[in-house]
């Protein structure tokens, strides 16, 4: 008797354990949860796992169920009509084992992309105008937030990660460490439409467009030889492409620093008042030497106190991005690495005489910003308890131009290197229907210009293709002001990025935000994002929803008409010039000098160039930061451009 019960439970057992198996949980890519906006009527394709041999998917916003069998690999296809917006809905999957998505809603859904600028966040490091009181005041039930975690891969992934668990519901704690353009332009769509809607933050600040782009993509365009070679011959293996970066960058290092004046065990810049200074702590290329990477001997004249005579003494020089050898009086006394390492060196007791005295210091900046950086108080000198400040401005000399020489190989493990941010953050949303994408990206493309224009008009198409869409709303920014003011600058490469920015206006159904009147100095992320997200609803909401009403871009020139030393440019519609008279223009005359002309508005949609030479081109705008002043009767800037032959 004892023998047949343990038969019995043995049979039951196993019986549990086989029905485990056939019925186990279904697994869904990490961007199908609860709380998500799904694209109001379309076609959606959901794709999963599960240890069954069908699955049933039951919609509560339809009457019937969707049927599928289930690949022996254990994956699963089924396709979804989405309603018209509403809900709350729910989705339920049943391989025996029932997995339910609560609070799904059916509305509008858009792809937000790109790098910093659209990274962004309300706070968190971003800290938008007013933010403190734009967290507090999120509160919007109608409004979803998807944020795609950061993420690379070599190969495209069939899912990719999240942050905050899936989709999450707009609240103060949601929305501070999330994309500000995308949370402001979701707020006023779902106001405008009255309708939920879902951004989905997919960002990563300070990377380039090839990251974003596929790998046909990149192997169309010129200058991705190099990286396209390291991954095909390596058979996409990360390991492998690692090595042979590693082996090319060593190369190109030794290239770099081989030949190099100023370097060696004595080094001294001459104190005749004839070198140019930039300012310390700070980073160069947001003050003298924008886009500069390369050696940049930096110096500093100070005076010794007789007290700190034969005394050994502390040099505090804050963070050298990203080497440096330093010298005292000429002399080597040490030598350092890492963007953001603090240097700490001692001067030697014996070196230390009272007087005049000169800190020297050898900075090398292979990529990214470069300079002494830190605060004022982290950079001194120390002798026992007394500092002298050695913030202020520092003589300086460039040694090598690393832009001269053949461009220094893509870490294998960036966030820069080509394909690995669409294979692994953007591939996989393919099957999530949207409506549309706005693209907020350029800094990391500066002094590229000439590759960037065919680029991003592949970004675009590949993007497009992904979602079965030739005509997917392409809606970006271009890129907005920022280093000092210059009044002539015909070779701004700020100004040549956004032009290939333009460039992409050639595609059907893309639009372009202006910003540079919204720009910044000396800060590369402008706080003002509420009106950029405005600028990008204004465009959505006439060229995607149907408000014929709303003007969404300013006036474009259309014609430009050259006779002598005058031009006489006419506007598609009337033009408003925020001041007396119109500026940003400058002009290029026979003898090849760019200057600045007299400009007279004329009428309503007419401005004269005149100039003391015959002119031969027109540019407007064309600056890192320019000053032009004009705009629609909307009040939205009207676009940089160049007219004639330059």
């Amino acid at each position: 008797m004892k023998n047949n019960i343990l038969k019995c439970f043995t049979v039951l057992a196993l019986f549990a354990v086989n029905n485990i198996n056939v019925s186990a949980k279904v697994v869904l890519p990490h961007f199908i949860t609860d709380s998500m906006v799904v694209q109001q009527q379309s076609r959606w394709t959901v794709k999963g796992k599960c240890d069954g041999r069908k699955i049933k998917v039951k919609a509560s916003w339809s009457k019937r169920p969707v049927v599928a069998n289930v690949k022996n690999d254990s994956t699963f296809s089924v396709e979804l009509l989405t309603p018209k917006a509403g809900g709350p809905y729910t989705i339920t999957f049943d391989d025996g084992d029932k997995t339910v998505l609560h609070d799904v809603y059916s509305g509008e859904v858009w792809l937000c992309s790109g790098q910093s600028n659209m990274e962004m966040p309300v706070g968190g490091w971003g800290k938008v105008m007013n933010y403190r009181r734009e967290i507090a005041e999120a509160v919007h039930p109608d409004v979803r937030f998807l944020q795609i975690s950061k993420q690379r891969s070599f190969v495209p992934l069939s899912d990719t990660e999240v942050n905050m668990g899936g989709w999450r519901t707009c609240t103060p704690e949601t929305v501070e460490n999330f994309s500000s353009i995308a949370y402001f332009y979701a707020r006023e769509m779902a106001w405008r439409l009255g309708v939920h809607f879902g951004v989905i933050d997919c960002t990563w600040g300070g990377t380039p467009a090839e990251a974003w782009s596929s790998y046909d993509g990149v192997s169309s365009v010129p200058g991705f030889e190099n990286e396209i070679r390291m991954m095909a011959e390596n058979n996409y293996d990360k390991d492998k492409i690692k090595a042979e970066y590693e082996r090319q960058v060593t190369e190109w290092v030794n290239m770099a620093m081989s030949d190099t004046a100023g370097q060696g065990e004595t080094v001294c810049l001459p104190a005749d008042g004839k070198l140019p200074v930039m300012p310390v702590p700070g980073q160069w290329e947001n003050s003298v030497l924008p886009g500069f990477n390369g050696i940049v001997l930096m110096q500093r004249e100070i005076d010794i106190p007789s007290e700190w005579a034969g005394k050994p003494v502390e040099l505090h020089l804050g963070a050298v991005d990203d080497e440096d050898v330093t010298y005292f009086n000429g002399v080597k006394i040490a030598e350092g690495s890492g963007y953001n390492v603090k240097r700490v060196y001692t001067v030697p007791a014996g070196m230390v005489k009272s007087g005049k005295a000169v800190i020297t210091v050898r900075v090398t900046d292979f990529e990214g910003e470069g300079g002494i950086c830190g605060d004022a108080s982290d950079i001194f000198a120390l002798q026992d308890y007394a500092r002298l400040s050695l913030a202020g401005d520092w003589t300086y000399k460039i040694v090598k131009d690393f832009s001269k020489l053949p461009r220094r190989p893509v870490s294998s493990e960036s966030s820069s290197f080509p394909t690995v941010l669409y294979n692994a953050m953007l591939y996989p949303l393919r099957q999530l229907p949207i409506k549309g994408v706005l693209w907020y990206q350029g800094c990391a493309n500066v002094g590229r210009a000439g590759q960037y224009s065919p680029l991003f008009q592949r970004l675009i198409t590949d993007w497009r293709h992904l979602w079965n869409n030739d005509s997917l709303p392409f809606y970006f920014v271009q890129l907005a002001a920022y280093l000092k003011p210059v009044a002539v600058q015909p070779d701004s490469e700020w100004a040549a990025l956004r032009q290939a920015q333009a460039d992409a206006l050639n595609l059907n159904n893309t639009a372009m935000v202006v910003t540079t009147d919204i720009g910044d100095s000396t800060d590369i992320h402008p706080k003002k994002k509420q009106e950029v997200a405005r600028r990008l609803s204004l465009v959505a909401l006439h060229r995607s929803y149907g408000f014929d009403e709303i003007t969404d871009k300013a006036p474009e020139l259309s014609r430009c008409e050259i006779k002598c030393n005058e031009a006489t440019l006419t506007f598609d519609d009337d033009i408003i010039t925020k001041g007396e008279s119109p500026c940003g223009f400058i002009v290029l005359n026979d003898k090849g000098e760019w200057t600045i002309p007299v400009a007279v508005k004329t009428d309503a949609r007419t401005i004269k160039l005149s100039a003391d030479s015959d002119i031969v081109a027109v540019k407007y705008n064309w600056a890192d930061y320019p000053c032009g002043n004009l705009s629609g009767s909307t009040g939205l800037p009207v676009a940089l451009f160049a007219a004639g032959k330059y």
